[in-house]
């Protein structure tokens, strides 16, 4: 369950970090920053980046007592 939980605070991170590093016109390096395009929205987006935000959540939210 932590896990499900953990993968809004880490979407919204992405979303954040790679509007940022994408409007300065940067790829982000390893991050590989891209300009992704849905139903006619376009939107910066990495999967690097959402792979490491939604880990970090997870180990937070587990090691959070319940």
């Amino acid at each position: 369950m932590d896990f499900v939980k953990a993968l809004i605070p880490g979407s919204i991170l992405t979303f954040v970090v790679c509007a940022i590093i994408g409007k300065g016109g940067s790829r982000g390096g390893w991050l590989m920053i891209e300009r992704l395009s849905i139903d006619g929205h376009q939107f910066y987006w990495s999967w690097v980046l959402f792979a490491i935000a939604t880990g970090l959540a997870w180990i937070l939210f587990a090691i959070t007592p319940k």
